[in-house]
């Protein structure tokens, strides 16, 4: 049967669309490549944040001959090991698009740049390493943390974010707050607010109400 020509031109055209969302989306650590798998041998019709140094019209890849070969090879392979052609390690993600006869038609696949992530680690490593050395300190005198951390339990135990309490949630939890004597910290009603995201005005009408 002979394919359906305009039909999988606008699947192509629709995955193009795809693939400029993903690629600007994650851009410059993802690359994203369309294939066009009736013409393996001029299989890549676009590539977004080129990092494997391929171009518009080269050959498709062992994974899409498979898939030509094979109508049952899997549709979907995400974040298998790879490796750009100067060594640099990848993690890919690889979706075989098929036609209505069930044949694969196309592809689309994402190539993550696993370097660029590992320098980032390093560099967070080195910035969040601290000397060992025997200092007690604390900057959170007021038990501010603790206070953030009662309301976070709080607002979890009726399946809210903490901004998102209604005046009559805040009051149960300023009267909770009250009994375990947060109230009479230094600072509470500025923690509490910043942390409710409302003003301190909006918790003493409620401590009245």
């Amino acid at each position: 049967m002979t394919p359906d020509l305009p039909s999988n031109q606008t699947l192509l055209n629709q995955l193009e669309q795809i693939a400029q969302g993903i690629g600007a989306t994650f851009a410059p650590f993802c690359e994203v490549v369309v294939h066009d798998l009736l013409d393996p041998k001029h299989s890549i019709l676009s590539i977004h944040n080129n990092l494997s140094g391929r171009q518009v019209g080269s050959p498709t890849t062992e994974l899409g001959l498979a898939r030509i070969a094979d109508p049952d090879y899997p549709q979907v392979i995400a974040n298998y090991a790879n490796r750009f052609a100067d060594g640099r390690r990848a993690k890919s993600t690889s979706v075989g698009i098929k036609d209505e006869q069930g044949r694969y038609v196309a592809a689309l696949c994402m190539n993550v740049d696993l370097n660029l992530f590992g320098q980032m680690q390093s560099m967070l490593a080195q910035f969040c390493q601290m000397d060992n050395v025997e200092i007690k300190e604390t900057l959170d005198p007021a038990n501010a943390e603790t206070i953030r951390e009662h309301i976070d339990k709080f607002s979890a135990s009726r399946s809210k974010a903490p901004q998102a309490l209604k005046p009559e949630d805040r009051r149960a939890l300023l009267a909770e707050l009250k009994q375990a004597g947060y109230l009479e910290v230094r600072k509470a009603f500025s923690t509490i607010a910043q942390h409710l995201g409302v003003s301190r005005a909006t918790l003493y009408n409620d401590v009245k109400s």
